[in-house]
């Protein structure tokens, strides 16, 4: 297959992992005979300095007539006190791709257990998905500062939630049949709405799937004191921002999450959607070459399995992933005294060699 790749580097380390997934997906191509083409774009602060915009109209050019988005990271410091802020390009490019549902996974390698600061038994049986709500609530709603006063609206339609709440369902299927809501609905009206709404779609449309509800509060301490009680959860845009940073506690580094954010699939085909690792920019270490590349690397294998089908060669990614960590192929993040670190570049590297020579 042929597939037009829009590669968004931005800020800080996205650059350095962005050049890794690129690798990768260059040696997938090479064994299993397909050809990615890599489009590159400005946004975030790049896109600022250069054009004074975050998200530049010659980036949504490229991003619509792309099959996939990759993305590396945005912001830092440098542009605090700007007019303009490097995360108004990332809400600008949700919002004009689509994509309100955001999968963020938390797969557990040996490496990221050792850092852990959770006891290996609580770790036992681990394997959830947070399924985030990405183009509503808060961070989309009406806000307004002046003078000693700034306010933000959360806002949610019953179309919005039903449609999240569908794809994590679904996603329940093809796993252990559970899903968690999570809300606030003792105290905002909009975590109501949620709720009722989620029981209605869970009802009419997924009898087979079972459906608990927690409070944010009380999800937040579950997820480090009994974490292998969840196998979807699914949460309005701000809860699942925080809980799936949250999450990254379980697998012992941030830089080893991936996510997902997808749309409505069109004539049948599957959805553009827009990949990219959880962390942010970290400008503290960018240029440094020791940012984890790996869930960059996993956002490459998700790209390859929803936008475009390709499982087989998103399971070689998984599993050229897998192996180069349990071999000791570790970034300063999860690396240790017995398994010294070894640069961005040298894991993407390696990664891309299991990958030609057909690991596992």
């Amino acid at each position: 297959m042929h597939a037009r790749i829009a590669l968004l580097a931005g800020d800080g380390v996205g650059p350095e992992v962005a050049a890794e997934a690129v690798k990768v997906l260059t040696a997938v191509g090479r064994v299993a005979g397909h050809r990615f083409e890599f489009a590159p774009a400005l946004v975030g602060g790049a896109a600022i300095d250069a054009t004074g915009s975050a998200l530049p109209a010659a980036t949504r050019d490229v991003v619509a007539a792309s099959d996939a988005t990759l993305l590396g990271a945005v912001g830092g410091p440098r542009w605090n006190a700007a007019p303009v802020r490097p995360e108004s390009g990332l809400l600008e490019l949700r919002a004009f791709m689509g994509v309100y549902a955001n999968l963020r996974p938390v797969p557990l390698f040996d490496a990221g257990r050792r850092m852990s600061p959770l006891r290996a038994e609580v770790l036992d049986g681990v394997d959830l998905v947070v399924v985030r709500e990405l183009t509503g609530g808060l961070y989309y709603g009406d806000r307004h500062r002046g003078g000693d006063v700034a306010w933000e609206t959360c806002r949610y339609s019953e179309l919005e939630v039903a449609r999240v709440v569908r794809v994590a369902a679904r996603l329940a299927i093809t796993r252990r049949r559970k899903l968690t809501s999570i809300d606030k609905a003792n105290v905002l009206e909009t975590s109501r709405l949620w709720r009722q709404v989620t029981e209605r779609v869970m009802r009419d449309e997924f009898p087979d799937v079972t459906l608990d509800h927690l409070y944010v509060d009380a999800a937040a301490m579950f997820l480090v004191r009994e974490p292998a009680r969840f196998d979807v959860l699914v949460t309005e845009n701000l809860f699942g921002d925080i809980l799936s940073d949250e999450s990254s506690v379980l697998a012992g580094s941030i830089g080893l999450l991936p996510s997902a954010s997808l749309g409505e699939a069109v004539d049948g085909r599957p959805p553009a959607g827009l990949y990219e690792p959880i962390h942010g920019s970290a400008p503290d270490i960018a240029g440094r070459g020791i940012a984890n590349p790996i869930g960059m690397i996993l956002s490459t294998a998700m790209m390859l399995r929803h936008s475009f089908a390709l499982d087989a060669e998103a399971r070689l990614v998984e599993a050229a992933v897998a192996a180069a960590l349990d071999d000791g192929w570790l970034t300063p993040d999860v690396a240790s005294a017995e398994r010294p670190a070894r640069s961005t570049a040298d894991v993407g590297s390696e990664i891309a060699r299991r990958i030609e020579a057909g690991y596992p």
